[in-house]
């Protein structure tokens, strides 16, 4: 184990002790939870970048993703014609690419996987995964039925999940609540997965299965870091108890398809809105907030980025150190990562390629641990889609839920950081991870 491996396992308990500092109840700390909680990400680390047949599997999951990907682009390249290809490809005609195009190229593949999703669901091969996976950590954890079953739907489904436990949510509690939204907020949807793919497949070839490993890790993070923010201070009605996943199984295979590609729709509407909205608004903040960077300028003689992603990089640089980034690298990923807290995780994974492909990063350890730190909804604009969609499910709990959102959202975020640094703990210059050999 090298230094930065040294530092990386010291971030993990940064971290945590940074989520110990805005606990509402230090004493009901569930230490169990904790302990078993970094066991699973340890045990998955291990077997990611450790144990050869493991190191295998998770090439295979990156090939299979990449495989399921190429089919998704043969239905967007029928519909869109040459829109639809990627940056140095050409089709059967001999039409060659117009460049990337978000539109074009990468939201399809959200209406693809979405289908492919709702197809496992009516197959029943979903419920399955989620509930074995929800018996994992309820008995291990001590937790509620209920928590642990948005856990685990949330490392496939995004805001859908909160349905899983439609039935129990007028009887949770507001550390419960608490948990459902960090959750949420500390992974990603399997379907908008596929876009952080299409972004860095070239410049990172293994970047599939890394994203899904970080997905995994990320759900025990969000339970840790949650039960430290927000301790459990009454008894949960599901605690202890394996539930059963609230949802409507559709009637057939071909109605499947039909309500998955609809539900693929819905949500690139729902990113194009968030995108449009947020950039927009942020770019009017970053025109007010550039004169006083220039005055700052000025009078002090040096250069200052006083925009919103600019504060927020300053603000997660000592973190972005803390998960064992070089320091030489620091202030770019800290910048990536500030401006996902503003302007969601698209943009900012974007930026990531765009450094790779420009040479202001180099493969290895700091894209790696920017990649797994990246894997989440943990931004504004998602804790207010969360924080709504969940307040429709469940009015009469609009003020608890309001109430420990902010909390929540810190809670993802240090979640999302936790899963960085458990990436860059296990980290080595091996080539093959990166696909890069």
């Amino acid at each position: 184990m090298d230094y930065y491996n040294l530092i990386s396992l010291g971030g993990i308990l940064g971290l945590m002790l940074c989520a110990w500092a805005f606990s509402t109840n230090r004493r009901n700390i569930n230490y169990r939870l904790i302990f078993f909680g970094l066991t699973l990400q340890g045990l998955i680390a291990i077997f990611i970048f450790k144990i050869p047949a493991g190191s295998k599997f998770f090439l295979l999951l990156n090939e299979v993703v990449l495989q399921i990907l190429n089919s998704a682009n043969a239905g967007s390249q029928f519909v869109f014609g040459r829109l639809a290809l990627a940056p140095g490809e050409s089709n059967a005609a001999g039409e060659t690419s117009l460049g990337f195009i978000l539109a074009f190229q990468a939201f399809p593949t959200i209406i693809f996987f979405s289908a492919l999703i709702s197809i496992l669901y009516y197959l029943n091969i979903m419920p399955v995964i989620i509930r074995s996976l929800a018996y994992v950590f309820t008995k291990l954890m001590k937790i509620s039925g209920a928590e642990s079953l948005v856990a685990a739907s949330n490392i496939f489904v995004g805001i859908e999940s909160a349905l899983t436990v439609k039935p129990h949510l007028k009887e949770m509690t507001a550390s419960e609540f608490c948990t459902i939204l960090s959750v949420g907020m500390a992974t990603v949807a399997s379907n908008v997965l596929a876009l952080y793919v299409l972004f860095l497949k070239k410049p990172f070839p293994t970047i599939a299965g890394h994203l899904i490993s970080a997905s995994l890790l990320s759900a025990p993070a969000a339970l840790i870091m949650s039960k430290l923010i927000l301790p459990e201070e009454s008894t949960p009605k599901t605690l202890g108890q394996h539930i059963k996943p609230h949802y409507e199984k559709d009637k057939n295979l071909l109605e499947a398809i039909i309500n998955g590609a609809h539900s693929g729709i819905k949500m690139i509407v729902g990113i194009v809105a968030l995108l449009i909205a947020v950039l927009g608004l942020v770019s009017l903040c970053d025109l007010f907030l550039g004169f006083i960077t220039d005055q700052l300028t000025l009078s002090l003689g040096i250069p200052l980025d006083v925009s919103l992603k600019g504060i927020s990089g300053y603000l997660f640089y000592p973190l972005t150190l803390l998960m064992g980034i070089p320091w030489e690298e620091a202030g770019i990923i800290s910048a990536i990562l500030g401006e996902r807290l503003i302007v969601t995780e698209v943009v900012a994974y974007q930026d990531l390629a765009f450094a790779l492909e420009q040479n202001l990063l180099q493969p290895g350890r700091s894209v790696v641990i920017a990649s797994y730190a990246l894997c989440g909804f943990a931004h504004l604009p998602s804790m207010a889609i969360f924080v709504g969609g969940i307040c429709a499910l469940a009015p009469e709990k609009r003020t608890v839920i309001t109430q420990v959102a902010l909390r929540a959202l810190i809670a993802a975020t240090l979640a999302c950081f936790m899963t960085g640094a458990i990436a860059g703990v296990f980290y080595t210059n091996d080539l093959y991870l990166l696909g890069l050999n």
